[in-house]
């Protein structure tokens, strides 16, 4: 959070000017970043009206929480206040979603979604908002986890009258979240009265929930099953919720109208993409739509037929490659979920494809052809081969060739990297992704960065780091031959070789060899430790620590990085690959090693002076996590 004080303390600072100047310093630290001014704007307008409602409501010694920080990722609550229920003399919470809308239009399909004057895309219902911020904190807070019913919902719209917002009241209402405008603002304040106490302090209350242990994140692959069988495992929140809803409208109308529509999700890398998509293809399966999920990665797609589909062959078969579609009828399925689509192809036709099917027909064409709502869920700085072109224009463009309607939706919290959106402007920047170039990174309280000194110690610490009970894994720049693949029961080929440290390169087949995963399940399976995942088995998965070693294709040399194409191993780098296209590909393979990292990332370079810049880059040292000794790791 930006700030924390007693409802009487923000009122004096609101007043003053004192308390902005603190937010913006505090957001500057965290974020390495000013605020925008609709932000600054926002926190001018809509504060001191709570802090004045909170006072005049007796609720001077409430503690209240400003731009509270969700767990393990990037969202913030506008206001959490914190204080004693007056009738239980439990901890009582309310989380408060602060609006200055004034008019707001409804949303043709859903109740849930809305619009505003302001936005160019619909947006979430705030009753909604707020009810899903209340229960991704009962989720991932241990003081909620058994106490979800400390903590309520408010979404509080002071400029708005009834009238003029009465299209959000027709959502379903339930007490986890309620909408407050101007007009009812003695009914607000009497609702606070209910949840807070006037005669009791709330510091105690808010020191207990930012003590509350963080439940660690659901990883992906790991509830999988449940998500697509049974029930929603994560709770979707923001235009995370737009998207799934906006697809679920879509394949509604296209039912009823026999029309099609073309929905693009965008979002850089751990904004909940693959979340969404597993949970629309759990929803339409229970629904009866015929759905299927699609990726042009091998390594996601069987670990998703092993995850969710372990014991219903049905289920497996909902999972294909987006070159399964070259003969598959027109409009043979009411929707298809493209997840990775950053990945999609010029064609589906390989060395292997029958000459009667080398037709040169395009595979975005084939994917919008095949499906009523194709869906495409895409990050365009993922793109790590030559011919990868699945970007928003080349999908617009196609769906605008047969006039069908293409709706975009952009996602920006993230819940990848600890939910550090510090961190990940910390690694675009490093790469030169972004202009300004390079900063020295300031630790936040979401994502650890450590520097090593040998491939050694980056192992040693990993390994210290499972042995309580974390997972790794180790993944490096295409920069060592890949050896063919061992006969059962012989060891792996120890391909990277740094010095006298020397670690096989994944596998690459289907089959398990000498106790390693095969290539599919090397990100997911505990015994990929040990061996050097590259991009291909690391795009798309997470983990809690991820080691990455940086190879002689990317080096800092004064003041700049150089690529080096001819220290690339990568088959794909052919010679009609230009040198700008390798250089772009290059750094966006260093994109995606650098945030696979749900709590931290260890980096190592196998050349000096990089190792000296990054050393450099990562801020002061700490002591060694692995000996408790020299400062021989850097944060």
């Amino acid at each position: 959070m930006l700030f924390r004080a007693s409802a009487k303390t923000v009122a004096v600072m609101a007043l003053d000017g004192s308390l902005f100047l603190h937010l913006i310093d505090q957001f500057v630290h965290k974020h390495g970043y000013r605020p925008g001014d609709s932000e600054t704007r926002s926190w001018e307008r809509s504060i001191p009206v709570l802090a004045a409602a909170l006072n005049d409501a007796g609720l001077g010694d409430v503690e209240v929480m400003l731009e509270y920080a969700l767990p393990l990722n990037s969202k913030r609550a506008d206001v959490v206040l914190a204080g004693v229920h007056p009738v239980t003399g439990e901890p009582s919470y309310v989380v408060v979603e602060l609006k200055q809308w004034s008019q707001v239009l409804p949303h043709e399909d859903d109740p849930t979604l809305c619009h505003v004057d302001a936005y160019a895309h619909p947006v979430l219902n705030p009753i909604e908002q707020v009810r899903r911020y209340r229960d991704y904190l009962v989720d991932f807070n241990g003081a909620l986890a058994e106490h979800g019913e400390r903590i309520q919902g408010v979404a509080f719209l002071h400029n708005a009258t009834e009238s003029g917002v009465a299209v959000l009241r027709e959502i379903e209402r339930d007490a986890r979240g309620l909408l407050f405008t101007g007009d009812r603002r003695g009914a607000f304040l009497e609702h606070l009265r209910t949840r807070l106490s006037d005669k009791h302090p709330g510091a105690g209350a808010a020191d207990e929930l930012l003590a509350g242990a963080t439940v660690p994140s659901k990883q992906l692959m790991s509830v999988a099953a449940q998500e697509v069988r049974e029930r929603q495992q994560f709770v979707l929140l923001d235009e995370q919720q737009v998207a799934y809803r906006m697809v679920l409208n879509a394949v509604e109308r296209a039912k009823r109208a026999d029309r099609k529509e073309v929905v693009i999700v965008t979002g850089g890398p751990g904004t909940g993409k693959s979340v969404i998509a597993l949970q629309l293809l759990g929803e339409l399966y229970r629904r009866g739509v015929t759905a299927v999920h699609a990726t042009g990665s091998q390594s996601f797609t069987k670990t998703m037929r092993k995850v969710a589909g372990s014991r219903k062959r049905e289920v497996q078969d909902l999972f294909k490659y987006f070159n399964s579609f070259m003969t598959t009828e027109k409009n043979t399925l009411d929707a298809l979920i493209c997840d990775e689509a950053h990945r999609i192809r010029e064609t589906s036709a390989n060395r292997y494809t029958r000459a009667a099917l080398r037709t040169g027909r395009a595979q975005i064409d084939e994917l919008i052809d095949v499906a009523h709502v194709p869906v495409f869920f895409l990050d365009e700085h993922q793109v790590v081969r030559p011919g990868e072109m699945g970007t928003e224009g080349e999908i617009r463009e196609a769906a605008a060739r047969r006039g069908i309607a293409c709706h975009v939706v952009p996602l920006e919290s993230q819940f990848r990297c600890g939910g550090s959106d510090a961190y990940l402007r910390w690694v675009v920047r490093l790469l030169g992704l972004e202009p300004g170039g390079p900063v020295v990174w300031e630790p936040d309280d979401r994502m650890r960065l450590l520097v090593a000194d040998s491939p050694e110690e980056l192992e040693a610490f990993l390994d210290a780091r499972r042995a309580e009970k974390y997972g790794a894994r180790m993944s490096a720049g295409y920069c060592w031959r890949w050896s063919p693949e061992p006969k059962p029961g012989d060891p792996l080929p120890p391909d990277v070789v740094i010095g006298g440290w020397a670690r096989p390169w994944n596998l690459r087949g289907d089959r398990s060899v000498s106790g390693a995963p095969p290539s599919a399940l090397w990100a997911t399976d505990p015994a990929g430790f040990g061996q050097i995942g590259c991009v291909y088995t690391a795009q798309g998965f997470e983990y809690d620590w991820s080691g990455v070693i940086i190879g002689p294709d990317m080096v800092w040399r004064g003041d700049r990085w150089i690529t080096d194409r001819t220290a690339s191993k990568d088959p794909v780098f052919k010679k009609s690959v230009s040198d700008t296209d390798v250089d772009r590909l290059i750094r966006n393979t260093y994109k995606v090693l650098l945030t696979r990292g749900m709590v931290g990332t260890i980096v190592y370079s196998t050349d000096p002076e990089t190792r000296e810049k990054l050393r450099q880059l990562a801020g002061r040292p700490e002591p060694c996590p692995v000996t408790n000794e020299e400062p021989l790791l850097r944060r």
